[in-house]
């Protein structure tokens, strides 16, 4: 059901004619411009993820032109902060009237915008999440798992826990370790999400032979993690793992090369997604290992250039002068399905039919295939959940001082291929 602000905003914007008594009945027909409102955290400490997004809707509105799409793309930064990244949904929402939202970029982001549209009945398509933290951590009872119930207006497309469950064991399986291993698990969905100690990763690790040592949940912009380092050598851990932001993982890891803490891997998501936070690192950051959910090696294609990855990759570097980052595929296949949904929607102002085009894509895009058809998801979420290939890449130091991300595991996703194998910090 779609909110009466959003039927009133709407009617404001020429849709719909309130009628006696709150009902609604179609407006004169006439020609309205499609209005896209995208929500990412263009600055804060998860600003690296946003660093295409200039690049890629200038792509975006060049294609529209060309395709005499009359839309509009109205962008918010969520400042990295979750009550921003809600306020500005509702300014989107009620002020732009926007028709489709697309928002991007953990769950810091992705979650406040999701539940503000859900609640308003305004389609979205949400990415660069894990599904779990953006599926679960919206339900009004994350601990019940009865009480889980599908989304109307929200879908989303990533990776899982179980993905890169799979990606970090295979790459720690390369090499000779204890398999004893660190959690950094701050105190945020994304954390929370990874440390659940039945439903995070320790479970899975597990199953795999490996034991997790847990210190505790953190916050964010932390400046001491001594707490953390000391648990990790009183257990003589050999790998680091952990969900963390990209300042707090360069104060750990300076910290932990301080206090004399040599691991044989440190393998975390979302703090090293991005050269330049490698490189701040120097000689630390070689061999640091993640999940690589995109890169220029991938064999993909884009559905609205016909670009490859690598050309995309290259397209990026040449207009920015900056090295390609993994956000630049997702961030561009959010505007790739933004268009086909749009194209295939019967009504592009209409809320349920923008929202029955999304549930009915299939799309293969620079990412890969989007399709919401339930494959490897959990009945629970298979409506609104649809996942990418996950592999696992190191970076390694070049003579110059700058980084490459090599992919050193594909067992998950074979079609992508490797170009190199794990190797142990040095």
């Amino acid at each position: 059901m779609i909110s009466r602000r959003r039927i009133i905003k709407t009617a404001a914007a020429g849709g719909l004619i309130i009628a006696a008594g709150g009902l609604s009945m179609p407006a004169i027909a006439q020609v309205r411009k499609i209005r896209i409102g995208y929500v990412s955290p263009q600055t804060g400490p998860l600003a690296g993820f946003a660093e295409a997004d200039a690049f890629t809707i200038a792509m975006f509105n060049k294609y529209a032109a060309e395709q005499g799409m009359d839309v509009e793309v109205i962008v918010k930064d969520s400042q990295s902060n979750p009550n921003r990244a809600a306020d500005v949904a509702q300014e989107l929402i009620i002020d732009d009237g926007i028709n489709l939202m697309l928002v991007a970029s953990t769950p810091e982001t992705t979650n406040p915008v999701s539940t503000v549209c859900e609640s308003e009945g305004v389609p979205t398509i949400s990415t660069k999440a894990p599904w779990q933290p953006w599926f679960i951590g919206q339900q009004g009872n994350p601990g019940d798992p009865g009480s889980w119930k599908p989304f109307d207006f929200t879908y989303h497309y990533f990776w899982g826990l179980e993905d890169v469950i799979a990606v970090f064991t295979n790459m720690w399986n390369q090499l000779d370790t204890n398999k004893q291993v660190g959690g950094l698990f701050p105190n945020d969905a994304d954390g929370n999400a990874w440390g659940d100690p039945n439903v995070g990763v320790a479970p899975g690790f597990a199953a795999a032979g490996y034991e997790t040592v847990d210190p505790g949940r953190y916050q964010n912009l932390t400046d001491d993690f001594t707490a953390q380092i000391n648990a990790f050598k009183q257990a003589n851990v050999d790998i680091v793992t952990g969900v963390v932001i990209p300042p707090d993982f360069t104060t750990f890891r300076n910290q932990a090369t301080q206090q004399g803490f040599t691991p044989k891997a440190m393998t975390v998501a979302k703090a090293i997604l991005f050269p330049q936070s490698v490189e701040t690192l120097g000689t630390s950051g070689h061999n640091l290992s993640s999940e690589v959910w995109w890169s220029a090696n991938h064999p993909f294609t884009s559905s609205l250039t016909g670009e490859s990855c690598a050309e995309l990759a290259a397209g990026f570097t040449e207009a920015t002068g900056r090295p390609w980052t993994q956000p630049i595929g997702f961030v561009h296949s959010l505007f790739e399905m933004a268009a086909d949904v749009i194209k295939r929607s019967e009504d592009p102002t209409n809320a349920e039919a923008v929202a029955e085009a999304i549930a009915t894509s299939d799309v293969n895009t620079i990412v890969g295939r989007v399709a919401w058809n339930g494959e490897g998801v959990p009945p629970f979420a298979a409506k609104n959940v649809c996942k990418t290939p996950l592999v696992g890449g190191q970076w390694r130091r070049k003579d110059d001082g700058t980084f490459d991300l090599v992919v050193v595991d594909n067992k998950t996703a074979p079609n992508i291929p490797t170009q190199g194998v794990m190797e142990a910090l040095s």
